[in-house]
């Protein structure tokens, strides 16, 4: 979860707080999340819901075997990551903003700056970053977003963070997980349900022992599944 997960005291207070979010909170014209691959429509199949921090090490650790299998089960799995700023991650609500941004400049630029943050994810950390501005953090996040949407459109990318509907947006993707029960990163659902041990990375071989029974359910093998994207 972040290595810090929640004290138990907190617990209380979070599902207080998504009684109100679910009553309060207006509904977003979309589901919230973005889709991987060119899966988007979200396909009929098996579909893996993830709650990622971009600033999270346990995320960052969760994403290399979770994409092995998207690409080896495509196109009968499917994946709809949402982003989930943990408080306790200082610059974590900056970066997931700028997913959202790079979402709407280049849709296929989301995954490849989720992996950037991973890449360069302890330059973000609260210790590394604790005599910076707000603003000087928020430059470079911006920079690193232009590589992966384009450098050209690094004037768009540092606009993106002064226009209200992304901050908007990165909002309802931290309320929307707090409705699904998410108090840590990574979370993971399939077919809408919570896998077990919540906040920690999956590895490979535990995907396929979750993947390959639920296939064969479905009457379909591995090797019915297109291996590349």
């Amino acid at each position: 979860m972040g290595r810090y997960p929640l004290p138990a005291f907190l617990l209380p207070l979070l599902l207080f707080f998504q009684g109100i979010s679910i009553a309060q909170s207006s509904i977003p014209a979309r589901y919230d999340g973005f889709p991987y691959g060119d899966n988007l429509g979200i396909a009929n199949g098996i579909i893996v819901e993830a709650f990622l921090d971009p600033l999270c090490p346990d995320s960052r650790d969760s994403w290399p075997p979770l994409k092995q299998v998207l690409l080896e089960y495509h196109p009968r799995l499917s994946l709809l990551a949402h982003p989930f700023p943990l408080p306790y991650h200082d610059n974590s609500f900056v970066a997931c903003r700028a997913l959202h941004i790079a979402n709407i400049l280049n849709v296929s630029a989301t995954y490849p700056l989720l992996e950037l943050f991973f890449k360069y994810q302890e330059k973000y950390y609260n210790g590394p970053t604790k005599n910076l501005s707000r603003e000087a953090i928020v430059d470079d996040i911006a920079r690193l977003g232009a590589e992966a949407v384009g450098n050209s459109l690094l004037p768009a990318f540092k606009d993106g963070f002064i226009n209200s509907h992304t901050d908007s947006a990165t909002r309802t993707s931290f309320k929307y997980g707090c409705t699904r029960g998410v108090f840590g990163t990574p979370f993971f659902f399939v077919n809408g349900f919570l896998l077990p041990d919540a906040g920690s990375a999956l590895d490979y071989e535990t995907w396929k022992s979750i993947i390959d029974p639920l296939l064969r359910n479905n009457g379909e093998g591995k090797d019915d599944a297109v291996s590349s994207f």
